[in-house]
Order: structure tokens, then C-alpha cells, then sequence
């Protein structure tokens, strides 16, 4: 018995002396290593439409999208939201299938088709069972080739468009965004254009097949294929299904340079009854193959472009005036707007706004070091999230081949990012945060904001109403 109470003593005294693990700060980080992403593979299908391939052969599935160059900024004049509404219409109804019908073989073959316009570029989007991927490029080809654009299809899209816009009056986010993509590009410019009551009862099924017709030719068009596939086993594929894609070249795209903004414009839409006020303060930034992109992106991190930025620890942690408040930059083939941005309590209105002042003029100043190793590391060790599975692989090609990176952009960009220097985010602060030359937009009640504004004295107040924004309410 004495020898297990010895034997015990014995233990505790070693436990009890033994080095105990320092918690009193996180272990370090080690450093973040670059992506080593599969080699992308590109060739041409017999009718000149190029192809994109990325092999990834972990689990028997593939993502298949075709890339069209056109987007919301490239829609005719009078014919606003013309693009968006073309892909919405190409899988309701197409080949010998009805809507319905499409949606039933897509969901039976346990694949997704969807379709979407953004911006300056659209997509259709499929991912597939690599054992079913025959039968689904069927219904794909029938998709992209021999759209319906049925007529009572087209009137019902039109009447959720014509709600939609209703709908948006309500919206002060929605109003928020038009109304700084107005002042800040200017109607004349397709930047600051959106869909209206008139563009959307002007579409016809001649304007559907015309967009169409001259929009989908394989000078225009990109299919980007990433999955359980090889070039082998999916060329056949691709021939069988997509040989009779037009070939053809688009029409040059109208895509004007933005002039800066001159001196801080301040405008406040009146929104009587709003419960909170939506800010969005900015300016024309750059374009997404700038060669600072590293250092604007590590630069905008550290003021807004994550959760432990400047703004987001000012104004909701700090202040608690907002659920969040952020900031980050439309890299765009043109110079994009920068944008910072947040939804704050009406009675803050006022303080709110100031405090985005007080960051943006602290942007200026030398930045810490903890601030630019925190930047740095949010930027590189998240990067490798964006390619997790085939369809965001798929996402990040697209964005190459609309902005023509280089084809090593995906495996250094991490090393790029680390590379960055302390000069370097200061100078695109310097740049890129101008706190004496950028427009203030604000969404909320006047009755009750404007004092607290005016306050501030940041310039001149212009005052608009929601129709000033979105024109006359439409009549349904």
C-alpha cells in the first residue's frame, strides 16, 4: 500500500513541476504556401470555340460552363436589363422541352444546369455526374443552341420584372445602389443605367433571338471544363453536343472610361419612416489587372475587407451603430468603383458617417506593422478557399479569361501576396482613399438625419427623392 502511495506522490510532484504549454499568446503562424493547381489545358472544338480545361480527379463529377463576353453593361440603349433577361429565358423551354420538362431530365440525371448575366460577362453553369455527362450535355446544348423564348414565358418574366421594379421603391439598399451608380458614372454611361418600367415593357421575342443570334458565336464564347475528366474523354463529348455553336465574332463592346469625382459631393435620397439609413461613400478605382492589385487588396483588408478591419471594429464593434460596415473595390476590365459602405440606425446617422472620415483619414497615415502582417495573412492563407470545389475553380478561370491573366496567376498569387510591402499599401491608400474627393450617398429618413449631416460639415447637401432616383413608380 505504501509503495502505490509513493508511486503516486511521485507522479503528482512530476505533474506538478512539469513545463506547462504558453497560452498567453496564439502559436505562430506558419507561412503561407503557394497553390499548386493542376496545368490548364486549353484547345480548340472543330468549330473554332476554345475550351478550358482543368483536371481534377478527386471525386467522379465535372462542372462544364460556357463563358459568354456580354453582359448588363453591354445591353442597348432603351433596352436595359435586355442581357439578364435572355439567360433567364434560356432554360424555360428549349429543344423539345418545356420548362418543366427541363427542370424533371436535369433533376433525374442529378445535375444542375443554371444560368445567370452578370455585369460584363454571363454564364451557363452545369455540373454533372461524370457518368451522366452525356445525357446532361444533351439537354445543355438544347439550352445554349434552341432556346424557346416562348411568348408566355416572356410576358410572365415581364410581369416579375415589372413587380420587381415596384418592389425596389421599398428597398433602401436597392435605392442606395442606383442612385451612387447614377452619380458616380452618370446616366450617358451604361455604368449608370439599371432596368425600367419602359426598357422592360419594350422587350420583344425578335430582341431575345437577336441577342442571342449575335451574342452567342464562338468568338464571343469560352467553354471552361474542370472535373474528373481529360481532354481525351471530354473532346468527344464536347463535338457531339456543342459542334454547331456558331461561328462568328461579337460586336466591339461600348465600355467607356469613368472621369474621377471631383471634390465630396454629398447627396441624401428621402426616405420618410426608414428605420435605418444605407451609406455608400467612393469613388472610380481601378481595374482588376492593375499591377497594384496586391497591394490594393491587402490595403482594402486592412480598412474594410474583412471582419477585423478598421470600419467593421469601428462602427460595430466600437460603436455598435451597424451590424457591419465594409468596404472593397469593383475590379472591372475598366476602372470600377471603390465603395465603402454600411446600414446604420437612423438616430446614428449623423456620428455614423463621421466615423467613416475618421478611417478614411487614418488610411493615410503609416500603417503598423501588426496591420500589414494581419492583411497579408487574411489575403494568403484564405486564397486557396476559392478554389474548394469544380465550380469555383470554374468561377476563378472565368474571371482570368475576362481580365487576361496570366496563366501562372493562380500559383503566385499567394507568394505575390506575402511580397507586399508596407510602402507599397500606403501608397494605394494614398491613391485610392481621398477623402476630400469622393461622393456620399445617403438613403433615409431627412426628417430626422439631416441635422445630424449637416453637422459634420462635409459639403454641400444635394436632397433627392426615390422617383429623382428610380423615375415614376410603373403602373401594373
Amino acid at each position: 500500500m505504501k509503495n502505490y502511495i509513493t508511486i503516486a506522490f511521485l507522479l503528482f510532484t512530476a505533474s506538478a513541476f512539469a513545463q506547462t504549454p504558453d497560452r498567453s499568446a496564439p502559436p505562430a503562424l506558419a507561412k503561407a504556401r503557394n497553390l499548386q493547381l493542376p496545368p490548364i489545358q486549353k484547345f480548340t472544338l472543330s468549330n473554332g470555340l476554345n475550351v478550358w480545361l482543368v483536371e481534377k480527379h478527386t471525386v467522379p463529377l465535372v462542372q462544364v460552363n460556357l463563358l459568354v463576353q456580354t453582359g448588363a453593361f453591354d445591353d442597348p440603349q432603351g433596352k436595359e436589363g435586355l442581357s439578364s433577361l435572355a439567360f433567364d429565358m434560356l432554360d424555360e423551354g428549349a429543344g423539345t422541352y418545356t420548362a418543366l420538362q427541363l427542370a424533371d431530365e436535369i433533376e433525374f440525371l442529378g445535375a444542375t444546369i443554371s444560368t445567370g448575366s452578370g455585369s460584363f460577362s454571363s454564364q451557363i453553369s452545369c455540373a454533372a455526374p461524370v457518368s451522366k455527362l452525356d445525357a446532361v450535355l444533351k439537354l445543355f446544348s438544347d439550352i445554349t443552341l434552341r432556346p424557346a423564348f416562348a411568348d408566355t414565358e416572356l410576358e410572365r418574366l415581364r410581369k416579375l420584372r415589372l413587380n420587381s421594379i415596384l418592389q425596389s421603391y421599398d428597398e433602401a439598399t436597392l435605392i442606395a445602389q442606383r442612385a451612387y451608380n447614377k452619380l458616380l458614372f452618370g446616366v450617358q454611361m451604361p455604368y449608370g443605367k439599371f432596368p425600367t418600367e419602359q426598357s422592360v415593357r419594350s422587350y420583344t421575342k425578335e430582341d431575345l433571338l437577336s441577342f442571342h443570334k449575335s451574342n452567342f458565336v464562338t468568338g464571343n464564347s469560352t467553354l471552361i471544363v474542370v472535373g474528373d475528366v481529360s481532354k481525351e474523354s471530354i473532346t468527344p463529348l464536347l463535338e457531339k453536343h456543342l459542334a454547331s455553336y456558331p461561328k462568328g465574332e461579337a460586336a466591339k463592346k461600348d465600355r467607356p472610361v469613368a472621369k474621377a469625382i471631383q471634390g465630396r459631393t454629398i447627396y441624401l435620397v428621402d426616405k420618410p419612416g426608414a428605420a435605418q439609413s444605407v451609406i455608400r461613400i467612393g469613388r472610380i478605382g481601378t481595374t482588376r489587372n492593375d499591377p497594384d492589385f496586391s497591394n490594393i487588396m491587402v490595403m482594402n483588408t486592412i480598412l474594410g475587407g474583412s471582419f477585423a478591419s478598421r470600419l467593421n471594429t469601428n462602427l460595430r464593434e466600437e460603436h455598435g451603430y451597424s451590424y457591419g460596415a465594409g468596404s472593397n473595390f469593383g475590379f472591372w476590365s475598366v476602372p470600377g468603383p471603390f465603395t465603402a459602405s454600411s446600414s446604420v440606425q437612423t438616430d446614428v446617422t449623423g456620428p455614423a458617417l463621421g466615423e467613416f472620415f475618421v478611417e478614411f483619414n487614418k488610411m493615410l497615415k503609416p500603417i503598423p506593422d501588426a496591420d500589414l502582417t494581419r492583411g497579408k495573412n487574411y489575403e494568403a492563407l484564405g486564397y486557396a478557399a476559392n478554389f474548394e470545389t469544380n465550380g469555383s475553380v470554374a468561377a476563378q478561370l472565368a474571371d482570368m479569361i475576362s481580365n487576361r491573366l496570366p496563366d501562372n496567376y493562380f500559383n503566385t498569387y499567394v507568394d505575390k501576396t506575402l511580397a507586399v510591402t508596407k510602402k507599397g499599401v500606403e501608397a494605394a491608400a494614398k491613391k485610392y482613399i481621398t477623402p476630400k474627393s469622393m461622393l456620399v450617398v445617403i438613403v433615409g429618413d431627412r426628417a430626422k438625419v439631416e441635422e445630424g449631416i449637416k453637422k459634420l460639415n462635409l459639403g454641400k447637401i444635394t436632397f433627392l427623392t426615390i422617383e429623382d432616383v428610380l423615375g415614376k413608380k410603373p403602373e401594373l
